[in-house]
């Protein structure tokens, strides 16, 4: 078998419906395996996905044991030569996972392999390729710096601002969301360090797999979609204290000294300033609206993309919500401005859709449909929970 792909999801059960009719059509020509870790979601998640997707294994978790344990415990069944870590909050193009596999396998030096992921909006995401949050590193991000001059190797080092988002790049580190190794390095180093509950494990992985010898590559020419606020925490003081905690065990593992102090001294900076810029803003952070994607009394035109069959499908979804299509088109030879979008991916390629997103992030929201699916699911923000409208709770 070529390939495994690992999947743990909480409570996005929508978001996870549409991540696996894109990962279905993407291993069309692979010998592939699905597993889905469900840990413990309290939405149904088991019950609504089991009978719409019988090809993928579902694996239920008695308790929520995070992030990393999860995946472990789907690597130990995986029969893949390779394994992709994927989130369920994506939608990948078809043409993702042949492309990765192809350079790893060329590539005999490389351990792992991540792409270009970019939100519901089409913007850039930047954790999509990292350096190592040394000291130094840290102090710039931490102080802002980072933001302030983006584009500098220097003061934002952490985000490799100064590599193109578009072309080949090594790296030291991927993103958890997108992540595809080779099965027997994974093995080796025991998976992700299961001392991080959730957030850090990524990194750690990464430096792992560069200390045995291998390489990180970034494939920018590769996009996939990224929602992003669906697999995050919506509590900021909530992520706040798991993602630092989490730093801390990297810094106890991976650092001494001098540099183990100035990491920890940073880190303690960067709890304080992060908790009151949360507090301050937590008002501001709202689930997705609805009215932000579609609505009967939004100004947006709304557009369905697809053929015929798929489309009908998301207009019954759309009339039970009170909402009314404007426009239907079998392409996207249409123009297409201040447009609200629904992706109907039957025939419609997934890869078409998302590169359409990545050239028009200005004016236009996007919702996808995948094959067959009873719902839609979108995002504008990827600090947002995002939206969905569903024939089922």
């Amino acid at each position: 078998m070529q390939l495994s792909i690992i999947i743990v999801n909480y409570n996005v059960k929508f978001f996870l419906e549409q991540c696996l009719c894109s990962v279905k059509k993407a291993i069309r020509s692979i010998n592939a395996e699905v597993l889905v870790v469900d840990n413990r979601s309290v939405d149904g998640s088991l019950e609504y996905l089991l009978p719409k997707f019988p090809w993928v294994n579902f694996i239920g978790s008695p308790s929520n044991v995070g992030f990393a344990k999860a995946n472990n415990i789907a690597l130990q069944q995986c029969k893949g030569d390779y394994v992709l870590y994927l989130n369920p909050d994506t939608i990948i193009p078809e043409n993702s996972l042949q492309d990765c596999l192809d350079f790893l396998s060329s590539n005999k030096t490389v351990g792992a392999a991540g792409v270009r992921m970019i939100d519901g909006s089409g913007n850039f995401l930047p954790e999509s390729k990292r350096a190592f949050p040394s000291p130094v590193v840290s102090f710039y991000k931490l102080s802002g710096l980072s933001a302030l001059f983006p584009k500098s190797a220097v003061f934002n080092k952490y985000a490799l601002g100064n590599l193109s988002d578009i072309e080949l790049h090594e790296v030291d580190v991927l993103c958890g969301a997108f992540f595809m190794a080779e099965r027997k390095l994974l093995n080796d180093l025991n998976g992700f360090d299961e001392a991080f509950f959730m957030y850090g494990e990524d990194i750690d992985l990464s430096y792992r797999i560069q200390k045995a010898g291998k390489k990180l590559f970034y494939l920018g020419t590769t996009n996939i979609i990224h929602f992003k606020g669906e697999s995050s925490l919506s509590d900021d003081r909530v992520y706040v204290k798991i993602f630092y905690e989490a730093m801390f065990v990297f810094v106890k593992k991976h650092f001494n000294g001098s540099n183990a102090f100035l990491m920890k001294l940073f880190l303690q900076v960067g709890i304080a300033a992060r908790a009151l810029v949360s507090l301050a803003t937590l008002p501001f952070r709202k689930p997705g609206n609805k009215l932000k994607l579609l609505s009967k009394s939004n100004t947006k035109h709304l557009l369905l993309v697809g053929e015929a069959e798929n489309r009908a499908t998301a207009k019954n979804i759309l009339a039970a919500n009170s909402i009314a299509v404007q426009q239907e088109s079998n392409s996207l030879n249409v123009e297409i401005k201040n447009t609200a979008v629904v992706f109907c991916c039957g025939r419609l390629a997934y890869e078409t859709a998302i590169a359409f997103v990545a050239a028009n992030r200005e004016g236009n929201t996007y919702c996808w449909h995948g094959d067959n699916s009873r719902c839609i699911a979108g995002s504008t923000n990827k600090n947002y929970t995002g939206t969905v409208f569903s024939l089922v709770e």
